[in-house]
């Protein structure tokens, strides 16, 4: 029950958030009746769990994380218009394997997600402990990509999970490229 409220919670403010419509409550009971029968559909495929509506974090990652992660993309943006636009492109296209020290599924797929939403990134594959992702210009190593990230998301489900005390020390790396040149 504690999910779907949250479920409904989410599609509501997201609905009345996107709508702009705060005035007209026809359209507000449209908004909310579509966001019932989502809720509805999506109860029956039950898919209605902690990964669908993730509860059990709380308002942590809306307070902490997701400002930092905005700040990021911000930055990120800046880098690829900067990469792009220049004369020489400087681009530096490869994949890197990228260790996922995140004890729980959950923190893990919010980590690959994270690195995706930044610019200039994609995560390509997250298998196991490994996430491999995309480049338009790595130039970091993996730890030194992923060391801030991937913190911040171990923050958040030690918030939720007293089992997890810190993330694992001792991810196995492994790099390839395409581009035939390693990350510097």
């Amino acid at each position: 029950m504690k999910y779907a409220l949250t479920l409904f919670v989410a599609l509501t403010a997201n609905w009345l958030l996107w709508s702009g419509h705060f005035d007209n409550p026809f359209l507000i009971g449209l908004g909310i009746a579509s966001c019932v029968i989502c809720l509805w559909l999506s109860s029956r495929m039950n898919i209605v769990d902690e990964e669908g509506a993730p509860a059990h974090l709380g308002v942590r990652p809306f307070l902490m994380y997701a400002p930092w992660l905005a700040k990021e993309i911000v930055l990120s943006n800046i880098n690829v218009a900067r990469i792009i636009l220049s004369r020489e492109m400087p681009l530096r296209r490869n994949l890197i394997s990228v260790p996922a020290r995140q004890k729980s599924e959950l923190g893990r797929v919010i980590f690959a997600n994270s690195i995706t939403l930044t610019p200039g990134t994609v995560s390509v594959r997250l298998e196991g402990n490994q996430v491999l992702v995309h480049g338009l210009s790595l130039s970091e190593s993996s730890d030194e990509m992923t060391d801030e990230m991937g913190e911040r998301v171990c923050r958040i489900e030690r918030g939720y999970d007293d089992a997890v005390d810190e993330c694992d020390d001792e991810p196995i790396v492994s790099d390839s490229n395409t581009s035939g040149q390693g990350a510097s």
